[in-house]
């Protein structure tokens, strides 16, 4: 067994608050630090995204879980997806509401189902039969952690990408969705291949404006450069974010190779991100 580890960590792409990001920093920070004690003590990659993003999603300071915003009808639609690079066995929930942790519920659908996604109201009811942790009340819940954005898709997402020291990885995205959306709309972020990738050499989660990561396929797009275009992790990350800025779209990704590589590009303004790397240093940036 090999003893290479390495992790990455999103809250979300857009740095726009004229605020301090301490608290966020200090967060990623302490979740950094718990991945890599939990891959230090051969915990799989998927149970380490998994576990992470539901730590974002709980912590009310990302736009995704407890910090989500409400959409244009009033609701909490919520969306996540997991990957286990090893298997490629995934599962994800779209416009879920009512309960604490999205991501756990997409991990129960690619472990309790045949299928990879579930929807609406057959998630709420497939999460409520899995006895998933419930939102008892909406407004004593959800602390919206979104700042004033005028742009026309504001951004939100939280996820993490790992390699663990057997080898696997996985990839694991959760949101609340762009700010102020139409009721049912749904972004890229449980979409596998758009916001959420895992194969047997690269993970990726990506943030940003969905609609353009959706028509880019770009978390696939980063495994297809690296696997049929011969490019290495960084230059097809790059490759890839700079093929949503051509749209005219803006974002970022987070992503790690099978030997510990990890990219990190965004043109968006900033991304909160924090990094764990093969020797064993830690990075928390915002911008």
């Amino acid at each position: 067994m090999g003893q290479t580890y390495a992790l990455l960590l999103h809250g979300g792409a857009g740095v726009l608050a004229a605020r301090s990001y301490d608290p966020e920093r200090m967060h990623m920070r302490e979740l950094a630090e718990a991945g890599k004690a939990m891959l230090e003590s051969g915990k799989t990659a998927l149970d380490v995204v998994t576990e992470i993003v539901r730590r974002l999603e709980a912590s009310g300071l990302y736009v995704a879980g407890k910090g989500a915003s409400p959409n244009q009808a009033g609701r909490y639609e919520l969306d996540a997806a997991i990957m286990d690079g090893a298997t490629q066995k995934a599962g994800a929930v779209a416009a879920l509401t009512g309960f604490v942790s999205p991501v756990h519920a997409a991990r129960a659908v690619m472990e309790k189902t045949r299928h990879v996604m579930l929807a609406g109201r057959g998630a709420e009811r497939f999460a409520g039969l899995q006895e998933l942790e419930r939102v008892e009340s909406v407004n004593d819940y959800y602390t919206p952690a979104a700042a004033p954005d005028t742009r026309d898709i504001a951004t939100g997402t939280v996820g993490c990408v790992a390699l663990d020291v057997s080898g696997r990885i996985a990839a694991a995205t959760s949101t609340g969705g762009t700010l102020n959306k139409l009721e049912g709309r749904v972004g890229d972020s449980p979409i596998l291949g758009a916001g959420c990738w895992a194969d047997g050499h690269v993970a990726v989660s990506c943030t940003g404006q969905g609609e353009f990561f959706l028509r880019k396929a770009t978390a696939k797009d980063v495994s297809a450069r690296m696997a049929y275009g011969g490019q290495g992790l960084a230059e097809a990350a790059q490759g890839a974010i700079a093929d949503i800025g051509t749209m005219g779209g803006e974002g970022g990704l987070i992503a790690v190779d099978a030997r510990g590589n990890l990219a990190q590009p965004f043109n968006s303004p900033g991304m909160k991100r924090a990094a764990v790397y093969p020797d064993g240093r830690i990075t928390v940036e915002v911008d």
